[in-house]
């Protein structure tokens, strides 16, 4: 079975179309359609429903798309190991962050980048809590996590330490208080992340505790829509500090504190316990580890 079949089938799966899997793959729509069929008649089984107005797979489909990203995986490290032996400054890193941590990452790829620029570096954007299945699979070399993935598969390295910020625009009413307390947040309207998460639950926990009403009546799917929404004074939020220490800086937003509220927020490198690390993903542990 060739490689190439997998590939192009795999891409078809993804993108949902035979045309922009084509795009993507720089083929033309048929040569995409008969790799497909060529992949189903070597299989000896159908792999994509296409009766219907989207293309779906069939349990079979399922089934290869899950071993053929293995292959993928074992494809990938291949071209690493051989990349390292011709230059051991070679590779790719491929690592997994949501879109907090990912800014976490910025100082860390900079540095590392000037000591490998040969290295091909991919931060690839995932949920938090995907990201530990994600790096047992193979899909990750490495992954940055707010909370302890509690998972003896995986190795969990704390390399900095953060907490949520509870922050207003400069014309809000707390902007000059130093502490707040938090049953004068009742009144408030808060901008929530639609995402679930330990820390957004840790706060809801804390109002009830003190039988404050937390008002979420807008939840946006970004740390940047929140951050936007808050600069206008449209609400307040709890932010992680290094998702607005910039905004904090230029006084574009003001931090208060709340005196019942202070959430740490623990930033983790996560790998897993028995594979071997390539060269370029243990030169970047040991240069995050260095920096912590």
């Amino acid at each position: 079975m060739e490689l190439y079949l997998l590939e192009a089938f795999l891409t078809v799966a993804a993108e949902k179309s035979f045309s922009r899997a084509a795009g993507k793959l720089m083929r033309t729509q048929p040569a995409v359609s008969l790799a497909i069929q060529r992949l189903e008649n070597e299989l000896g089984a159908r792999l994509i429903d296409r009766s219907g107005k989207h293309l779906l797979l069939t349990d079979a489909g399922r089934l290869v798309a899950e071993h053929a990203r293995l292959f993928e995986n074992l494809a990938r490290d291949l071209e690493n190991a051989l990349a390292e032996l011709k230059d051991n400054a070679a590779g790719r890193l491929v690592i997994g962050a949501n879109e907090s941590t990912a800014l976490y990452l910025l100082q860390h790829i900079e540095q590392y980048r000037r000591l490998y620029p040969k290295v091909k570096v991919q931060v690839r954007r995932s949920l938090s809590s995907r990201v530990p299945a994600q790096l047992i699979d193979g899909d990750l070399e490495l992954g940055v996590i707010s909370y302890d993935p509690q998972d003896e598969r995986l190795v969990s390295t704390v390399i900095y330490t953060d907490h949520l910020a509870f922050v207003v625009s400069p014309r809000h009413r707390f902007a000059k208080r130093k502490p707040v307390s938090i049953t004068e947040l009742g009144l408030e309207t808060f901008i929530a992340h639609n995402v679930v998460s330990p820390y957004r639950d840790t706060v809801l926990r804390e109002f009830q505790r003190h039988k404050v009403t937390l008002n979420m009546d807008v939840e946006m799917p970004t740390v940047e829509t929140i951050r936007r929404m808050v600069q206008r004074d449209e609400g307040v939020a709890f932010l992680p500090r290094m998702c607005v220490e910039q905004e904090i800086r230029q006084k574009l937003l003001c931090e208060v504190e709340v005196k019942e509220l202070r959430v740490e927020r623990k930033i983790r490198l996560v790998y897993p316990t028995r594979r071997l690390l390539s060269h370029a993903a243990r030169a970047f542990l040991e240069l995050v580890k260095g920096s912590s």
